[in-house]
């Protein structure tokens, strides 16, 4: 084992035997960053919420973009990025090895035109305000996703209908505030269920139906609090709750999460694994310091892997579907092979490097914005040999030339791309919702801060004066300009999702689409472990529950042996 100082944060970091290995397999040398340094630069370089209205630099049509309009780059619409009317290589040039290759990199990123969102956009029906996403119908503010069909404000949805405000389900339908849900039917305001339906204000449920605040059940139905109920007494005392009211929501939504402090907690939320560690893990095997991932095997520091499967993986950000031999990569799948250090490469990428926004390419090293595009550095196609020979001597330069930003540190190759690359500022960033910060600290960090433009909307219902109860809803609601409870911008209810909640008979929010994200998101853990001991058996543990969270927190054996 060795033990470095991160560059960035200064903290020490330890790198592993088989990391070293792993190193090795890949043909690079080991880092200087640590790993959640890692994970936030790699974070950086992700926008999924921001949206903004622009024009298409070709066509000059509206679109939604992700690159607000004072961006310096050209932007193009998916009709027009995908089209044959322009040509990708007219961007390219010449590498000259007496300057820096990334500051060489910036000059290709200004003149390749980006698409506008990352979607399979011939895959979207009437699914025009979303991102990261593909195979969806009718749905709205869908992020990281796909197939859905009739879902709004959601994240990393998989396969689900019918459903709004959840985060991180799949396979699931008609849902509302679902948080880390498997196969669920009927679903309210719940976390960490599967294979239950007609669930309320309940946590870590498996095979249950007709549960009301609840925790930790398996294979139950007709209880509230936990405590068992006949039928007939649960069906009244369901009846006795408003769920119309946003006022008891609310309500019943403090004294569950307070209920379920009281209860013993499993130490990481796991299924069907083997030889795992990190937090919200599934279907994987001799994987560490994961986080939100599923279906990999001989994987570390990777985190969103939503997609199966992905072997041989290591700081691998978003996405799967059959990735494999990735390092410092985020946004890559879809039969990617042999990807580092890249950024947005998909569609049976291989041998790709340096590069961002690569679709189907393979052996490119320092490219942006390329299709079907091989053998290419800097945007200029060469020929096999010449290739093999430049991509040679440019790693060699970047060893004694290295790129090195405002605050001193140093990218040689082997780091993940250089901050000052990203195309997003930091709070436009995926980074901002895992790390986040205050403006001037990411000004302090020698990063970027967009200010928002002041809306154009102008406030017509403050959240004190919308209707408690759903029942007292009119259709006109959705003329309405709302400010929202937390950070006081503007939002709308739109008519699918006014339907969805009187078909679900709940209240109408009183925070916008990212507030509301922004809570689901505190009550997932976070990608971050510390090390604790099991309240029962004293076992010492790794967990993403800090040690100053409230939750009683029991080792797999003893959660086991309690609860399951």
């Amino acid at each position: 084992m060795e033990t470095r100082k991160c560059q960035n944060c200064k903290a020490s970091f330890a790198i592993e035997p088989e990391d070293f290995k792993f190193y090795e397999k890949m043909q690079v040398p080991p880092p200087t960053f640590c790993p959640m340094c890692r994970f936030q630069r790699r974070l950086m370089f992700r926008n999924e919420r921001a949206l903004y209205k622009d024009k298409c630099d070709l066509c000059g049509e509206d679109m939604i973009s992700v690159f607000s309009p004072d961006k310096p780059f050209k932007v193009y619409c998916s009709p027009c990025w995908w089209s044959d009317n322009w040509d990708p290589l007219a961007s390219g040039q010449e590498y000259d090895p007496s300057r820096n290759f990334f500051e060489q990199m910036k000059e290709v990123q200004l003149k390749a035109p980006f698409m506008n969102l990352i979607v399979g956009y011939s895959t979207l029906v009437n699914s025009e305000y979303v991102n990261h996403a593909d195979n969806l119908k009718n749905c709205y503010l869908v992020y990281n996703s796909g197939p859905d069909e009739n879902v709004q404000y959601a994240e990393m949805a998989v396969n689900d209908k019918d459903s709004a405000d959840c985060t991180i389900f799949r396979d699931s339908e008609l849902c509302y505030w679902a948080i880390d849900g498997y196969r669920l039917y009927q679903v309210f305001f719940s976390e960490d269920c599967n294979d239950s339906h007609n669930l309320y204000f309940s946590k870590n449920l498996s095979g249950c139906s007709d549960c009301f605040g609840c925790i930790n059940l398996r294979n139950k139905k007709y209880h509230i609090f936990n405590e068992p109920y006949s039928k007939e007494e649960y069906e009244k005392k369901i009846k006795e709750f408003r769920s119309d009211s946003y006022k008891a929501i609310q309500e019943m939504k403090d004294r569950v999460y307070k209920f379920w402090q009281t209860i013993p907690q499993k130490f990481m939320h796991e299924r069907h694994n083997v030889n795992v560690s990190g937090d919200y893990v599934y279907e994987s095997k001799n994987s560490h310091y994961m986080y939100q991932s599923l279906s990999t095997e001989d994987a570390k520091f990777c985190s969103f892997i939503n997609t199966p499967s992905s072997k041989d993986v290591y700081d691998y950000t978003e996405w799967g579907d059959n990735a494999q031999r990735i390092i410092d990569v985020i946004t890559t799948g879809r039969q990617a092979d042999n990807i580092k250090f890249s950024s947005a490469v998909w569609d049976s990428c291989r041998n790709v490097e340096y590069s961002m926004y690569n679709v189907s390419c393979s052996n490119n090293f320092g490219c942006a914005n390329l299709r079907k595009k091989q053998n290419c550095i800097l945007n200029k196609q060469y020929a096999k040999e010449e290739y093999e020979k430049l991509r040679a001597k440019i790693i060699q330069d970047l060893e004694k030339n290295p790129y090195i930003d405002s605050k001193g540190r140093v990218f040689k190759y082997g780091e993940f791309l250089p901050y000052d690359l990203s195309p997003y500022n930091y709070n436009e960033s995926t980074a901002s919702w895992y790390f986040e910060l205050p403006k001037e600290k990411v000004l302090e960090s020698g990063w970027r801060w967009h200010d928002p433009a002041p809306s154009e909307y102008k406030v017509t219902m403050k959240p004190e004066d919308m209707p408690d109860s759903i029942n007292d809803v009119k259709d006109d609601i959705v003329n309405e300009v709302f400010e929202c409870l937390d950070c006081k911008g503007v939002w709308r209810v739109i008519k699918p999702e006014l339907e969805l909640l009187r078909r679900f008979g709940l209240p109408l929010p009183r925070k916008c689409p990212n507030c509301r994200y922004k809570e689901r998101h505190s009550r997932i853990n976070p990608p971050q472990l510390w090390d604790r001991a099991c309240a029962k058996c004293g076992k010492a543990i790794q967990t993403s529950y800090a040690p100053a969270r409230p939750e009683i927190i029991y080792c797999g054996e003893c959660y086991q042996k309690g609860f399951i």
